[in-house]
């Protein structure tokens, strides 16, 4: 099973859980943040974005919505994660800003000193870009995820979220709960 990782900064979500992956939810805009597989590596937000600057120069919430469309709106990173990593970019001189409009909002533009960082590390940033290319857990523009597989993932996550927040489990069912995942996953792979 394959685990991607998310750029190091972390936020809370409204439950105070941290926020710094994907639990197949829609990170900040679906309210279920926190837990599960992360999408990008150490760092590798920055060479998204920066990439993303790079093809066309854009505010915080343009680069918000066009990672969360190349991953088929599986999921979309949090503000709390996007705009730390702009501010490091540009505080670092990969990027310059420009107040684009009446509203203040930002707009990013990649530097010189942006675009020779990104040349130097051309194969992180082509891995990173590939990996949205691809999707998450199988959920890509390539075709998408398809509805029965959908539904059973979210019944199971539903399933496991009750049983979790009622009693507490003994020692015997927690050993029977991981049993029953890791047989499912078992399964999964054989297919």
């Amino acid at each position: 099973m394959r685990h991607f990782h998310l750029d190091h900064h972390h936020c809370r979500t409204e439950r105070g859980e941290h926020e710094d992956g994907l639990s197949g939810g829609r990170g900040h805009r679906g309210g279920r943040g926190g837990g599960g597989g992360r999408v990008f590596g150490h760092g590798g937000l920055r060479f998204v974005l920066l990439q993303l600057i790079a093809d066309k120069p854009a505010h915080g919430y343009e680069l918000i919505k066009a990672i969360e469309d190349r991953l088929g709106g599986s999921y979309a990173p949090s503000p709390g994660v996007v705009y730390p990593t702009l501010t490091l970019l540009e505080e670092l001189g990969h990027l310059s800003v420009e107040t684009a409009d009446g509203g203040g909002r930002k707009r990013y533009s990649i530097t010189p000193g942006g675009q020779e960082f990104l040349a130097a590390n051309r194969e992180m940033a082509d891995a990173m870009m590939a990996r949205m290319t691809g999707g998450v857990d199988g959920a890509g523009p390539r075709g998408g995820r398809p509805p029965q597989v959908t539904r059973a993932i979210e019944n199971l996550k539903l399933a496991m979220r009750m049983r979790l927040s009622g009693t507490a489990l003994t020692e015997q069912q927690a050993h029977d709960f991981a049993a029953v995942l890791d047989s499912a996953a078992q399964q999964i792979e054989k297919i």
